[in-house]
């Protein structure tokens, strides 16, 4: 009978679980792996082999058998090296050198070195959590990998292994694995503090509401002016993670191999900003073997895109569908692969290329022709799935030398945390769950974004004078329910609808 042991594979950012099945039968000596393997699996025959030898067990040449290693389900490809210690126990079962008593609803993973110790392996986390899911008992992975492996461990139970002699002792209940690792503590590292940032409360306040309902926003404004600064104090004010968004966002470094042995595990909402060089797969995600991209490492958190016109305008064109859907959908002749983006963009521009178009001390050197230009590269469907366009002007010396109020990021910070309990307490019964007023469908708005006849007439205003697209009407809807939400109002007033309003870049043009 074949031995049958159980491992996993990382497709996109889930795991799926892969049977090990190992059989020796006689013939000449021969050792062969089947099931799509990589290279990289083909070669785990002589790590397996060298290290069972060191461990002081018969590796597979020392039978004169015929061993073959099937990794189902057959019908793609798997790659990496995680499948090494799943192999060596298969064959240890299949050769009668231990038992299985101590293997059924187990699961293994891990890298061996020909020394017999395991290395750590990437995509730990949604390994754990697809074990715990269909009811395994045990997981086994190297101990280098149990830091970021414990913070699931009340749904299952881990074992961090250092060596293949201590998991075989372990099975063969000789010397049982005690790991004795404390929990690890979701801690805030520290982030730039809005506080910092001298003058500019318009745009301030605008990053209040950014923050609050999860919208995007395009930051306009000459060289030097605090885009950039903007942009980075963000996660200052943004809320901390739940333990919820600590494990879907982790899951996503983890398969990426992002996460290090000090820091197991995600604790702060993240902050990426990609160079406009970058590729577009390394933006959105894709590959060979597909792994997420930057809209996907900055999941729950902030993506920010400086000099906006100057990504490629492949790249700008690919962002439509993740900002308006919170997901990704990278297909392949096989199957399709989702990852998650629900980010908040922050984009930065200049006005021209040489970055002086209007402004008072500096002469722009850029003809009209290059100025359209250039602003035509953020195409207006883009545009249109942008919440809030502001202008940043230039701070005056007299405001930059002005004191600090160092309580300001705190103050903020607790009316967007107060703002999304709101809320969370408004969508709390909606499937899918959602978690702030940027992801409202058309339902949600229909329901949480009821105007009176003052502010409906002013939309309609608005809607006819400046030719908003039902898009626009719905993004002004959210923005102005958020700001509701700030002030702890039930309902939406006019001066909510104004406020959202003056924030569309046709609207700040001409009112």
């Amino acid at each position: 009978m074949p031995a049958k042991i159980y491992s996993a594979a990382i497709i996109g950012i889930e795991a799926l679980p892969i049977e090990v099945e190992v059989d020796l039968s006689s013939g000449l000596h021969a050792f062969k792996i089947i099931g799509l393997a990589d290279k990289a699996i083909e070669e785990s025959k002589e790590r397996v082999s060298l290290s069972l030898k060191n461990s002081g067990l018969k590796p597979p040449s020392s039978f004169n058998k015929k061993i073959t290693v099937n990794l189902a389900p057959a019908d793609f490809k798997k790659e990496g090296s995680l499948y090494d210690l799943a192999i060596a126990i298969g064959f240890l079962v299949a050769s009668n050198q231990i038992s299985t008593s101590q293997i059924n609803k187990s699961l293994f993973v891990g890298e061996l070195s020909l020394d017999g110790n395991l290395k750590s392996v990437f995509g730990i986390l949604p390994i754990v959590e697809m074990a715990a899911n269909l009811n395994f008992e045990n997981i086994y992975l190297p101990f280098e990998n149990l830091k970021e492996a414990n913070f699931l461990k009340d749904k299952i139970k881990i074992y961090g292994v250092k060596n293949l002699k201590e998991l075989i002792d372990h099975l063969e209940n000789r010397k049982t694995i005690k790991n004795e690792e404390k929990e690890e503590a979701l801690i805030q590292e520290e982030t730039f503090d809005i506080s910092q940032i001298a003058s500019l409360e318009e745009a301030k306040r605008a990053m209040e509401i950014v923050a609050t309902g999860g919208h995007n926003i395009l930051l306009k404004g000459t060289p030097g002016t605090g885009k950039t600064l903007l942009a980075k104090s963000l996660p200052s004010i943004l809320p901390p993670l739940t333990k919820e968004e600590t494990i879907e966002i982790s899951k996503i470094y983890s398969v990426c191999g992002l996460l290090s042995k000090d820091k197991p595990l995600i604790t702060t909402r993240p902050f990426r900003n990609p160079h406009h060089s970058s590729s577009l797969v390394s933006i959105v995600g894709g590959g060979t073997n597909p792994k997420p991209g930057e809209i996907s490492l900055a999941h729950r958190g902030v993506l920010f895109l400086d000099e906006f016109p100057e990504f490629p305008r492949s790249i700008i064109e690919s962002l439509r569908q993740p900002m308006e859907d919170g997901y990704i959908s990278v297909s392949r002749a096989r199957r399709s692969i989702i990852f998650p983006c629900k980010f908040i963009l922050v984009a930065a521009s200049n006005p021209c290329p040489c970055g002086f178009f209007g402004d008072d001390t500096h002469q722009c050197t850029c003809s009209m022709t290059e100025i359209i230009k250039y602003n035509k590269k953020i195409s207006g469907p883009i545009l249109d799935r942008i919440d809030l366009v502001i202008t940043i002007p230039k701070t005056k010396f007299q405001k930059l030398i002005l004191p600090k109020d160092e309580k300001l990021a705190q103050e903020i910070k607790d009316r967007v945390k107060n703002a999304r309990k709101i809320q969370e307490e408004r969508f709390k019964n909606d499937i899918p769950r959602i978690f702030t007023n940027s992801e409202m469908s058309i339902d949600e708005i229909n329901r949480f974004c009821k105007l009176d006849n003052k502010s409906m007439e002013i939309l309609e205003k608005a809607e006819e004078k400046f030719g908003l697209s039902p898009r626009g009407i719905h993004k002004i809807l959210k923005v102005s329910r958020t700001i509701a939400d700030l002030e702890e109002s039930f309902n939406i007033e006019s001066t909510h609808l104004l406020e959202a309003l003056q924030y569309r870049e046709t609207i700040t043009n001409n009112f």
